[in-house]
């Protein structure tokens, strides 16, 4: 089972002037941690689920402040096992939008390990909301049980003409983009990151024959 996320960034400044080394993505964390928490919340509106009595609601204020243990995630969620409700707390605060929070509730209470995916193309410095934000958001998730994978696609980055279309200098920007989020605070116990060309490769007989009969019947 897969959730899909797409994370509220146009909410928080971004920047473009992070340094490649993660020594400085680091330095920076704190001031960035200082940016975040003056963005200012939505609309408070509380909203019972029908799943109980717990309320859910849409100003997640609280979720903004982190612990010194971990990135995004207040202490009270850390150092103990979570009950349903608060890892279904967890894993709602990433989003501005949930299709529907009762089925979400049940994937978490139902399934012994909810496989959450994002994936992006490495194409040049990480800005703040991608660096900062996404880890905050990645902490919470695996801290509510999730698993979460990162599809880094180096190869359409290529189709793309990313960074001229190199494949090494793609491939050597992924890697700077997973160095920044482990330097920012993101926790990877439970994260991956699986490279669009080497898992095409690894099933190439599969996949190959699939995409040209693909292109055979719709051309």
């Amino acid at each position: 089972f897969f959730f899909f996320f797409s994370f509220p960034f146009s909410r928080f400044p971004h920047s473009t002037s992070m340094s490649d080394s993660s020594d400085a993505a680091a330095a920076s964390s704190s001031a960035a941690a200082a940016d975040v928490a003056d963005v200012a919340s939505p609309a408070t509106e509380e909203v019972t689920q029908s799943f109980g009595t717990m309320k859910i609601a849409s100003e997640f204020e609280v979720f903004f402040r982190g612990s010194p243990q971990m990135l995004g995630v207040p202490n009270e969620f850390i150092g103990r096992d979570l009950s349903v409700d608060e890892r279904f707390l967890l894993a709602r605060s990433v989003a501005e939008e949930c299709l529907k929070d009762e089925e979400l509730r049940m994937l978490i209470e139902k399934k012994p390990e909810v496989i959450c995916y994002d994936g992006f193309e490495p194409s040049g410095r990480m800005h703040l909301a991608q660096g900062i934000i996404k880890a905050m958001y990645v902490n919470r998730l695996t801290q509510a049980g999730c698993k979460f994978i990162f599809w880094v696609a180096d190869w359409f980055a290529m189709l793309n003409n990313k960074l001229d279309g190199d494949l090494k200098k793609i491939r050597k920007v992924g890697e700077y983009m997973i160095e920044v989020w482990k330097a920012t605070g993101m926790r990877l116990e439970n994260v991956e990151f699986v490279w669009s060309s080497d898992a095409i490769n690894s099933r190439a007989g599969e996949y190959w024959p699939l995409v040209m009969d693909i292109a055979r019947k719709n051309s």
